[in-house]
């Protein structure tokens, strides 16, 4: 059996749980790795210190070298790195999400001209299989609607939120003791990782690209204990789901943000650091795919079935997995959030005056915003009340406008969260 030989630019936890998986299998040679810095400590028995640089393009120029593992990160300077590899005819395996979100339409067509393939199994949701089951067996469907949770940092937050009673802040903190939450935890809670991770999903599962800048994007960090508290009691639980729908008239409509979804609701019941993503199609019906979204062994499960799958195809033919091969050649028409039709879940804050529901019940219907549910938190000692109201379904852009008229109402004194409903 002929050898594939590989390089890998990355040796962080990734990267060292992908060598460690791959030196395993007789018929990959790893030939170098690049590191920032040579000189630290690795924590891997008997490991050959011979394989390290510092220098990624010894790896993307070497002729010796078939296929290039990415687990490094980022843009730049990847970017060009990868380029360089693509262009010395290597065939690349990344786990880069913000990489093939943001540039990803430059690489797939590079690699097209230079006859290679870029395998990315691991860049949208760690472990779980979802990118060549929707390229391959699933490829015969139309799907119309994908809904997720794709980041396990804010997943855990929010469960331990509902289930310890914890603020947005200590539940956080204890996220970052225990790993799950980077020191600045930025890309995670504001929602980046997860919108990098359904334009990847939304391209290759509607046949169109999707531009990331035009995603809405919305993270967690404006979520109360009190928000927690009112979900709960309304039979919900609030989730950072990533969405993306192909509409009737073809647009496509992609986003993340926080949502109170129902407790009867599969994604509901997703805790912890685990992922799951929910596809609609026809003709297959809903398929749900759940496990570790994140972390160095599911990782490196993906990257290492990317790079086994490439190893047997390359035994009998110089065009491997063809299926893989970018095609999307449509640049997706992508709405706006204004345009979006939703059921809001809406924390009021109002003074404790005869008539003010009545106030939110005009203003609201003068909008075209129907209420299916109304209750108020008790009164606070400054005599104000936090009102919850549901509404049923509605326009983002009438629903904006209520709360601008309702905000110049007498009593009303700001609106202190507004959620959507996936019921």
């Amino acid at each position: 059996m002929k050898s594939l030989k590989v390089g890998i630019i990355g040796f962080g936890t990734v990267g060292t749980g992908v060598y460690k998986v791959l030196k395993s299998f007789p018929n990959i040679e790893i030939k170098k790795i690049a590191v920032k810095d040579i000189n630290k400590k690795r924590d891997i028995e008997n490991f050959d210190l011979s394989l390290l640089t510092d220098n990624p393009y010894d790896i993307v120029s070497n002729p010796d070298i078939d296929v290039v593992i990415e687990v490094a990160g980022g843009v730049n300077p990847v970017y060009d790195i990868l380029k360089t590899a693509i262009q010395n005819k290597k065939h690349i395996v990344s786990a880069n999400k913000e990489l093939l979100a943001k540039k990803g339409s430059e690489l797939f067509a590079l690699a097209k001209e230079n006859n290679v393939i870029i395998l990315y199994e691991a860049a949208v949701a760690g472990g779980i299989p979802i990118i060549m089951p929707v390229k391959t067996i699933l490829s015969a469907n139309k799907i119309t609607k994908i809904a997720a949770i794709l980041n396990g940092t804010t997943n855990y937050i929010l469960t331990k939120m509902a289930e310890q009673n914890l603020s947005y802040d200590v539940a956080l903190k204890q996220a970052q003791e225990l790993g799950y939450a980077e020191t600045n935890p930025t890309g995670d809670v504001e929602g980046y990782d997860a919108a990098y991770k359904i334009a990847i999903l939304s391209t290759i599962s509607f046949n169109k690209k999707v531009d990331i800048n035009k995603i809405y994007r919305e993270g967690i960090t404006k979520i109360t204990a009190q928000d927690i508290k009112s979900a709960k009691a309304l039979g919900y639980r609030i989730k950072l789901i990533a969405m993306g729908q192909l509409l009737s008239d073809g647009k496509i409509d992609v986003r993340v943000h926080p949502m109170l979804v129902a407790k009867k609701h599969l994604l509901a019941k997703v805790d912890n650091a685990t992922n799951s993503i929910m596809l609609s199609g026809y003709p297959v019906g809903d398929l749900v795919f759940t496990g570790a979204g994140a972390g160095a062994e599911p990782t490196s499960s993906s990257v290492a079935g990317d790079i086994l799958v490439l190893a047997s195809e390359l035994e009998t033919t110089s065009n491997p997995l063809p299926q893989t091969i970018c095609r999307h050649n449509e640049i997706a028409e992508q709405i706006d959030i204004g345009d979006t039709y939703n059921e809001y879940y809406i924390a009021i804050n109002a003074s404790n005056n005869p008539g003010t529901i009545g106030i939110i019940g005009t203003v609201f219907g003068k909008h075209n915003i129907n209420i299916s549910t109304i209750m108020q938190n008790g009164i606070n000692s400054d005599n104000t009340a936090e009102i919850i109201v549901i509404t049923e379904l509605g326009k983002e852009f009438d629903v904006q406008n209520a709360l601008k008229e309702l905000l110049k109402s007498d009593g009303i004194n700001k609106i202190d969260n507004l959620l959507r409903v996936m019921n």
